[in-house]
């Protein structure tokens, strides 16, 4: 197996133990109020922390098409349809300059 496997699998192994571990550490508590709240935060800031230094980083397009996706997450459009404004840009960006 080649290194790049080998972290691959190791990175899947890693985010299921995690997982579960939230599961194992909130078994039988109800989860209300501020902490609620702040872990239904945590997968758009994960998503905003992989994708926001390829936005700043990788060309005049990347950042219209972030631009266009911020845009999209104002008007209060759900998380899906907001990705999904994001990857059409970029798509389109790319294809036609």
């Amino acid at each position: 197996m080649t290194a790049e496997y080998s972290v691959l699998l190791l990175i899947a192994i890693m985010g299921a133990a995690t997982r579960l571990a939230g599961y194992w550490l909130l078994q039988g508590k109800t989860v209300t109020g501020r902490f609620k709240a702040a872990l239904d935060a945590v997968p758009p800031a994960i998503l905003v922390a992989v994708i926001a230094p390829m936005v700043f980083l990788e060309g005049t397009n990347n950042m219209i098409a972030g631009a266009v996706t911020v845009a999209a997450a104002i008007m209060r459009l759900p998380l899906l349809a907001t990705i999904a404004v994001g990857v059409g840009s970029v798509a389109a960006l790319r294809a036609f300059t």
